[in-house]
């Protein structure tokens, strides 16, 4: 039997480390109590061994105390140890109590306006990027900030000031951001993380990994592995037709590049080693049923945060920070790694946090590759980003023209108004859409025109530079190799 967690931590321990330690292990403790005997779930013994339920509280119960001991106060929820920045609690966050669940592999919410952002914010423990932290990097970079972050998209963060300080002393860090290539056509949700990441590469100049997680698709879809493969070249082909630098990008698929690298599989290893099975189980949910490629998984997906797994570009070097663009969704696999980092000798990765992108049909509702009418797609012709626009955008108009044009239009709800927050870059216009929406003057078909007419050559443009990707290019990009930049 291995170690417990708290023994494997390296001494001398922070007390807001420790804190954190004990919110991860509550998390895990509360999901094995209620496991113990899950519904319409048939297994062997019908239910957790007590003893393994016995352990993990024995384990919280020591944390708790090393805590006790370290601040001479009780460990409170919710209550960091004095001047520490809140808790980031690892255990699974879910909320069905307010109709919002936040997962890896779910989102859904009940309210027609989308998650409530504010609320995840404090459940994940992260920071909110806030007007001072944009002023910051407009002063740092000398450039105007992204869309993205004017208007909230890219709404929450960890650490990101320890990112601004390293560039300011002139210490490089770099860019990891990836893709699940579960389907062979991706749609405008699924461009926002790299359309963000090429500019963050272009103010900062810094290498960039793109990890294709093959793997994981094949593990959690009916598909196979050359199927899963052949997605991962396909979306690498969206990819770089966002217009990344080969010089400055390594594009990778777990199925090929794990057996390439050495160093990659020694970090999975190293991570392995130092999350338990009770970790995986309280911060993803994981359930006996599940296969053990999925409970090891978070560590493939983990070990791109740390600079050795890419030896070809860091030559070795250990101490390079990672700032991770991503959607909130995918954090408690990054919570994760911030717990390891640490003990296996790393920096901690930074992250920047996205909102989701909501489908056609209504924040409320589910996108999906299957349905062909729940968002535009990056292959759909001019014609069909008409149709699904005028047929299926959610409207928070009113019923008639005459009822619009006295109370106005609710540009929360309005599923064009927040797609142009997404896709029309300029401020002034947007907020002139908005006042007019709202007062009733711009009705919803004029809306809906409006975004047809921002999208169309958006799509059209991407579908013209896609088109110049041939799979030479792709395997070019995904070549292990050194980048232009000297470690």
């Amino acid at each position: 039997m291995s170690s417990p967690p708290h023994c494997e931590m390296p001494l001398p321990v922070t007390p807001m480390e420790l804190y954190e330690k004990v919110a991860l292990q509550g998390g895990t403790v509360r999901l094995l109590k209620s496991n113990k005997a899950p519904k319409n779930v048939v297994n062997l013994w019908n239910s957790l061994p007590q003893e393994e339920i016995d352990a993990a509280v024995k384990e919280l119960l020591a944390l708790k105390m090393d805590y006790k001991t370290l601040t001479g106060q009780e460990y409170k929820v919710g209550i960091p140890p004095t001047n520490s920045t809140p808790a980031n609690n690892n255990s699974l966050a879910t909320a069905e109590d307010d109709g919002d669940i936040v997962d890896p592999w779910t989102v859904q919410t009940t309210n027609a306006k989308g998650v409530d952002y504010d609320k995840l914010i404090v459940r994940f423990g992260s920071s909110k990027i806030d007007q001072e932290l944009i002023n910051r990097m407009e002063q740092v970079t000398g450039q105007k900030a992204h869309r993205f972050f004017r208007r909230g998209i890219f709404f929450s963060h960890r650490d990101m000031h320890q990112i601004l300080d390293a560039y300011e002393m002139k210490k490089s860090f770099y860019l990891y951001t990836g893709r699940g290539p579960s389907s062979e056509a991706m749609h405008m949700g699924h461009l926002i993380p790299f359309i963000f990441t090429k500019w963050l590469q272009d103010v900062f100049d810094v290498p960039l990994v793109i990890q294709l997680t093959d793997d994981e698709k094949y593990l959690w879809k009916d598909i196979t592995l050359e199927q899963a493969y052949y997605y991962a070249v396909e979306n690498a082909k969206d990819i770089i037709a966002c217009g990344f630098d080969i010089n400055k990008t390594f594009i990778f698929s777990d199925l090929d590049y794990m057996g390439q690298s050495p160093g990659f599989y020694q970090n999975v290893v190293k991570i392995q080693k130092h999350v338990t099975f009770n970790q995986v189980k309280g911060i993803f949910g994981f359930g006996d049923s599940d296969c053990i490629g999925k409970i090891s998984f978070p560590a493939i997906q983990a070990a791109p945060s740390f600079s050795t797994s890419f030896p070809h570009i860091f030559n070795g070097q250990k101490d390079i920070q990672c700032l991770i663009p991503c959607a909130i969704d995918q954090d408690p696999y990054f919570r994760m790694t911030r717990d390891v980092a640490p003990r296996i000798g790393y920096p901690k990765p930074a992250l920047l946090h996205s909102v989701f992108f909501p489908a056609l049909q209504g924040a409320q509702t589910k996108m999906s590759a299957s349905d062909s009418n729940s968002s535009i797609f990056l292959t759909d012709t001019p014609k069909q980003i008409k149709t699904k626009i005028n047929k299926h955008a959610f409207s928070g108009g009113k019923d008639t023209i005459e009822e619009h044009q006295q109370f106005g239009g609710n540009c929360e709800v309005d599923v064009s108004y927040m797609y142009l927050t997404f896709f029309l870059e300029d401020d002034e216009k947007l907020e002139k859409i908005r006042q007019d929406y709202s007062s009733g003057k711009l009705l919803t078909g004029e809306l809906k025109k409006i975004l047809i007419e921002t999208l169309q050559p958006i799509i059209a443009e991407h579908q013209l530079r896609r088109k110049q990707v041939t799979n030479e290019t792709v395997k070019q990009f995904m070549t292990p190799r050194k980048l232009v930049f000297d470690f």
